[in-house]
């Protein structure tokens, strides 16, 4: 084969590398997403009253019907999208019922949600992955 047959292979063969690891954007963190514990999903689409910005919230959840139930609950509200993150705005933690200064981004299609106070390098990372539906029970009230 030609040398420069060879180099238009290469070529060609760097593209697709580059289209597989394009970078994420803002669309990509809308939809279904299962917590680590498998215990919630989380819906992230724009904000009813802000179409820019991203909320986040819980959709399912495996206590729902208990009193433990997180149904409904907003767990983030997120104003804009830069350097590959949806930023400046807060998350919420049911589990101890705090908002926090937060930040999320999808990595190789994972959620990436961090909380956190002051500065971003000061927090905790949650992660989630995408599901194509809801789990059929329990179901929450709509």
């Amino acid at each position: 084969m030609p040398p420069s047959s060879l180099r238009r292979l290469a070529l060609a063969g760097l593209a697709l590398v580059a289209l597989a690891a394009r970078a994420a954007g803002p669309d990509d963190a809308k939809g279904l997403w299962m917590t680590a514990e498998k215990d919630a999903v989380l819906e992230f689409r724009p904000c009813p009253d802000k179409a820019s910005a991203l909320c986040g919230r819980i959709v399912w959840d495996k206590d729902a019907g208990t009193p433990a139930d997180t149904c409904g609950v907003q767990i983030a509200q997120l104003e804009r999208y830069e350097n590959e993150a949806w930023r400046d705005g807060w998350v919420y933690d049911p589990r101890d019922h705090k908002k926090y200064k937060g930040a999320l981004r999808v990595k190789s299609g994972v959620l990436h949600i961090r909380a956190f106070i002051g500065t971003e390098i000061l927090g905790q990372t949650e992660e989630l992955q995408r599901v194509a539906a809801l789990p059929a029970s329990p179901a929450c009230r709509s």
